[in-house]
């Protein structure tokens, strides 16, 4: 059942084989081709106007072509008046999946002409038939019993084994699966069916086994087919030739069914080669006397390699080419720069391989060196001892006997290094995971710890600051770690705890300042506001170095156009200049608190306060 509602039927085609088609015999080149013929039930093939009816087929063998026309088309009733030969009968073919007018591979009007379809893939077909114009073309008006009858027949043209191509002229290879010895999981080679196989075992020899009949003089095709079963599925097919002369061959690649000029997956031509936009088809550096490719996690199934031979009315027995192909699960043991790694999708049936490559080489195959060993260790070093920086304000830090801050920024400094060490491949102290987790997270405590001390509070108040925001850095050093808007977070969070620490030390300092309802009434309308705001700001000028500010800013701005210049290439450098930028800033901005005696326990005194109490002491004398 199919359709939106799960409500129309699929009628599966009776199929029977029909024996040996015409043909002219091998002497000619040609070789006699067996048909298989599939037919619908005349009884049930009825339908009205805009009705449509699916059928569905298995085509079980690599078949040359599929050709679907109608039989005894007629309309019921059987009185009605019309011409039957005006009705578009139109057939829509879609492989593995239904066919709908908007959505086919093939379509055409089986009432003018049969629907060809040349090398169909091996598998299920569906074919859909739609009716239209019928109610014109019986009198203009549509009843419950006009209908369009047919019988449907669909024709498979089978060449015989061994054979394939137009008029089965061309010669067919069945390659032998040949497994590696100790290979998990699945690996092989495949080889032609007592084909001449050299010493090797993984070559065999081109020139014999190539078709000698060219059609129209032109040129020849030669296939050879292979089965991928569904656990070897996700590998990488390798196709490889060699020749001792220049090689005029074009490699034609499809799965399910054979290639041809006009229909494949992957071909290779003349030094180019095309994969359908698809990524998934390396070329090696191929030349004139040798052909290397790669086609990446195929798909199971059966296979077709066509070799097509250009000007092969020469004689091809001239020079020694050999060919082979895999099935590998790590292309070339990933150049042995790197490890073979497995994991299966989401259906847990098919398991696919890549190379994890190490720090110096990158590609499929980790063939392509990124860095040269020297350059390795420049790299390295760059990395590591760029966060020696981190002495700068560790230093300075414990010179004010800040410890909190002091350990901070050393550990920091040291589990950067660690981190960067293991991650260039020389030293891992603790996993990957947890050295990528500190790294992060003491960098973002490193940077709001630096906002933290640049207030003047007691020392419970920065525990609690610390502690909360040691949580929030936690969780985003835990979860993505590496995304931009963590910059920008965590300087949210340092100016927020700033300001927090800055109303604490506004409210202690003057809390002491607790009076009557109607004295405070009194001060607020005595309050000079222009006095007060220029008293705060020549508290702001008085508590920073306004030098070491300037030089903070301009080292924080050069580690963020340092993070948005780094790339795959230039990563080594701008991170390094990172490092050292994060630092000095940090260190600049600790510099710059001028160090006060803190004086919110002292009772701020009141001039006419003072004198009036003087006053009465004088008269009690």
């Amino acid at each position: 059942m199919q359709g939106q509602y799960c409500n129309q039927t699929i009628e599966l085609l009776s199929c029977a084989r029909s024996g040996n088609s015409s043909g002219n015999g091998s002497g000619s080149g040609f070789f006699n081709q067996s048909m298989v013929l599939c037919r619908n039930n005349f009884e049930t093939s009825c339908h009205g106007d805009g009705e449509m009816k699916i059928y569905s087929l298995e085509i079980l063998r690599i078949t040359e072509s599929l050709t679907i026309s109608v039989q005894n088309l007629r309309l019921r009733p059987l009185d009605s008046i019309g011409n039957s030969s005006r009705i578009y009968l139109m057939c829509f073919a879609r492989y593995g999946a239904m066919p709908l007018a908007t959505l086919h591979d093939y379509s055409g009007d089986l009432n003018q002409s049969p629907l060809v379809i040349r090398f169909p893939k091996v598998g299920q077909w569906y074919i859909s038939i739609l009716a239209l114009h019928l109610a014109k073309e019986i009198g203009g008006a549509l009843s419950n019993v006009s209908k369009v009858c047919y019988s449907l027949e669909v024709q498979e043209l089978e060449c015989p084994l061994g054979k394939a191509g137009p008029n089965c002229s061309s010669e067919r290879y069945m390659l032998q699966t040949v497994l590696r010895k100790y290979s998990t999981p699945f690996e092989s080679y495949y080889l032609p069916d007592g084909g001449d196989v050299i010493s090797d075992a993984l070559n065999f020899h081109l020139e014999p086994l190539l078709s000698n009949y060219s059609v129209g003089g032109l040129d020849t095709w030669t296939y050879f087919l292979l089965d991928v079963p569904r656990g070897a599925a996700g590998g990488n097919l390798h196709v490889r030739l060699m020749s001792d002369r220049k090689m005029n061959y074009e490699i034609y690649a499809r799965n399910g069914g054979l290639p041809s000029l006009i229909n494949w997956d992957y071909y290779y031509v003349n030094k180019t080669r095309s994969s359908g936009d698809s990524v998934f088809f390396v070329l090696y550096n191929s030349s004139d006397e040798k052909v290397d490719f790669y086609i990446l996690y195929v798909k199971e199934g059966i296979w077709n390699i066509a070799l097509r031979h250009l000007n092969s009315t020469g004689d091809i027995s001239d020079g020694q080419t050999t060919m082979s192909i895999s099935l590998e699960r790590c292309p070339k043991r990933c150049s042995y720069h790197g490890a073979c790694k497995s994991a299966l999708d989401t259906s847990g049936l098919t398991l696919y391989s890549f190379c994890a490559c190490d720090r110096n080489h990158g590609g499929f195959d980790c063939s392509i060196e990124i860095v040269s060993h020297q350059g390795h260790i420049w790299q390295s070093i760059a990395l590591i001892a760029s966060n020696a920086a981190a002495v700068f304000p560790a230093f300075w830090a414990l010179r004010q006997k800040a410890f909190a801050e002091w350990v901070v920024y050393t550990v920091s400094g040291i589990s950067s290094g660690l981190y960067h060490a293991c991650d260039v491949g020389t030293w891992c102290v603790l996993s990957f995971g947890v050295l990528q987790f500190m790294d992060f997270w003491l960098s973002f405590m490193a940077v709001v710890s630096t906002f933290i001390y640049l207030t003047t509070i007691d020392e419970v108040f920065k525990r609690a600051i610390h502690t909360a925001v040691a949580i929030l850095t936690a969780l985003m050093a835990i979860t993505k770690a590496t995304r931009s808007s963590n910059i920008i977070l965590v300087m949210g969070i340092g100016a927020f705890g700033l300001l927090v620490g800055w109303l604490i030390e506004f409210s202690t300092k003057y809390r002491s300042l607790s009076c009557s309802m109607g004295l405070c009434l009194n001060r607020l309308e005595r309050w000079p506001s222009r006095e007060w705001l220029q008293n705060l700001v020549n508290t702001v000028m008085k508590r920073f170095r306004w030098g070491f500010v300037l030089a903070g800013f301009i080292a924080l701005a050069m580690a963020a156009i340092s993070w948005n210049l780094e790339s795959s290439q230039s990563y080594w450098i701008w991170h390094s200049v990172w490092h050292v930028a994060i630092y000095s800033s940090s260190f600049f901005f600790l510099c710059s608190k001028v160090i006060t005696i803190n004086s919110g326990n002292r009772t701020p005194t009141d001039a006419n306060y003072q004198l009036t109490q003087q006053d009465s002491l004088s008269q009690g004398a």
